[in-house]
């Protein structure tokens, strides 16, 4: 029978089953001698609906892996550990649909016997969630299941177990887990064996179709932890760059302009971040009407961000979710985001400069991506007009030089390009040949003899200059992005690496497959539309008002 939605309904999911199990079966954690229910925020119980969201031509859950990145204190364990508890004995495995054509699930129990786990990179971290579950599970369920046996270290169940493990990942492989979760990503790097572990679990889970789980708080760009490594994942899903999209990621983070040092605007920065969970007399924010307030006291956390003891980039990240930099990071998250504005379009009249950054060279088998970056000459807007990166599954690709110059001579005629400033490394002919079509209709030049070739990467002693420029006018609000999360990423990518003539931009690492031509682009556009506005080249085009138009009459 094909799904019936009901009213409201925008896909099938088992999610509605899951939240009942979780309601009728576990124990509120924390809760005193009489615990009551667990009971879902409105949130958790999105989440949980669109995690368990069945593919209605199939039958299969649409996704494998989940990603909830909230800040700390939000209830991200024990939310995991009652997805733990529904994985090991709930319905989550299709089972067809009933006479309303909804599906119905059933138990992993009745295909095989289910292995739950979680994971850390270290025995505490683990606890965090497997000690409320253990809570947890000391509801109704263990009248409801017989056979659940609550231990140190494992529970059983009437049919397999759930249990911890780290970072030892030898000792896990092959143990094929149907459930696993994987607690606070952000701190799995290579050094302790994170990332390791995270391939490991990623196989064990595809080998019996299962599915898994992170719980990271914001991550540091530039460590390459797991939580990065998912959220770049993410982009490239959100970007179209990505074959498999088997990912639900589910990250919120307070406003890039909140400013910790003032109370009302941390205030409503934690009350996002914390959602339903914030302890505010007024409620949630992310609902309308608003949900009753929640657990998770501001005012503490206030005072935490006030404590001179307490690094700010660090509560940032901890309380308001935020993606705080690397020590040597050009840009910041919050610097970012804080000037998108999706909202602005660039008409065709629009006098625009545009940057290209071209660069052909490969590394380990990896080439360089190739950006196109806008920016309008009125008010310093920023945008994406293409960006070309190699697939994370392509293992032989190169540039389309066709392409890119097609889209150049389609930029041409579709905007009002006063100035187009380019790298012409590896790209001299290309270049030579667009000036030679286009030069003459530029107000603003590269250079003297050379209309749009311009060398940004260490060759101009004005490039430290520029790239100042431009973070200062980014984070003072004097410019504005489109939002592409493409050039938010190579801008979060870039590097600040220290030279005679002052700072430049480099990747983390030179082997490094994570990309910042398009950084370098939009600084080109950006100093193409400094020139532009010095040669008074900002005005649009002038149009004629309907009313004033005359017709001559022969």
């Amino acid at each position: 029978m094909p799904w019936k939605p009901l009213e409201g309904d925008l896909f099938p999911s088992l999610g509605w089953q899951v939240i009942d199990w979780i309601t009728e079966n576990l124990a509120q954690p924390d809760a005193g001698l009489e615990p009551g229910p667990f009971l879902l925020y409105p949130e958790q119980e999105e989440f949980v609906l669109n995690f368990y969201r069945i593919n209605p031509d199939t039958g299969r859950r649409t996704y494998r892996r989940g990603v909830l990145s909230r800040p700390r204190g939000w209830g991200k364990s024990p939310f995991a550990a009652a997805l733990m508890a529904v994985e090991g004995l709930g319905p989550v495995i299709f089972d067809g649909w009933d006479a309303d054509g909804q599906p119905v699930g059933k138990p992993w129990s009745e295909v095989r016997t289910p292995l739950v786990q979680v994971a850390a990179t270290s025995e505490t971290q683990t606890r965090n969630t497997f000690s409320a579950l253990q809570e947890m599970m000391e509801g109704p369920v263990v009248d409801n299941y017989r056979g659940v046996e609550i231990l140190g270290d494992r529970i059983n169940l009437p049919s397999g177990r759930m249990e911890m493990v780290t970072t030892s990942a030898r000792t896990i492989k092959g143990a094929r887990a149907d459930f696993c979760v994987l607690d606070q990503t952000e701190e799995w790097v290579s050094s302790n064996g994170g990332q390791r572990l995270h391939q490991v679990i990623d196989a064990n889970t595809a080998k019996r179709g299962g599915a898994y789980l992170e719980t990271p708080n914001a991550f540091i760009p530039g460590e390459n932890s797991v939580a990065e490594e998912s959220a770049s994942y993410w982009s490239m899903i959100q970007e179209g760059k990505a074959v498999a999209d088997g990912l639900y990621y589910d990250h919120r983070e307070a406003p890039g302009d909140t400013d910790v040092t003032d109370r009302e605007s941390l205030t409503l920065g934690l009350r996002i971040a914390y959602g339903d969970a914030s302890q505010h007399p007024d409620g949630c924010l992310i609902h309308d009407p608003a949900c009753p307030p929640g657990h998770a006291d501001l005012e503490a956390r206030i005072q935490s961000f006030w404590d001179l003891t307490k690094d700010p980039q660090v509560a940032r990240a901890d309380y308001l979710n935020q993606v705080v930099a690397a020590s040597d990071s050009w840009m910041t998250r919050p610097e970012l985001t804080a000037v998108v504005d999706v909202e602005k379009i660039v008409s065709p009249d629009d006098p625009i400069t545009v940057g290209f950054d071209g660069s052909r060279g490969r590394a380990k088998g990896i080439a360089d991506a190739t950006a196109l970056i806008g920016c309008r000459v009125s008010d310093a807007h920023l945008f994406v007009l293409d960006v070309w990166e190699q697939p994370r599954n392509a293992t032989d690709w190169y540039v389309p030089v066709a392409e890119v110059d097609a889209r150049v001579r389609e930029v041409f005629e579709q905007y009002t390009v006063v100035g187009f400033y380019a790298d012409p490394n590896g790209w001299t002919s290309q270049v030579s040949e667009w000036e030679a079509k286009y030069g003459k209709k530029l107000r603003v030049h590269a250079k003297r003899d050379a209309p749009m070739s311009y060398w940004p990467k260490g060759k101009d002693g004005n490039v430290p200059r520029l790239l100042e420029e431009l973070r200062s006018a980014i984070v003072n609000g004097d410019c504005s992005l489109d939002g592409s999360t493409v050039l938010i990423r190579h801008m979060l990518n870039a590097r600040r690496r220290r030279t005679r003539s002052g700072y430049l931009l480099y990747k983390s690492y030179p082997d490094s497959p994570d990309k910042i031509d398009a950084a370098y682009a939009a600084v080109m556009a950006w100093k193409a539309r400094l020139d532009a506005v010095s040669a008074g080249a900002g005005r649009a085009r002038r149009q004629i008002p309907a009313r004033r138009r005359t017709a001559v009459i022969r």
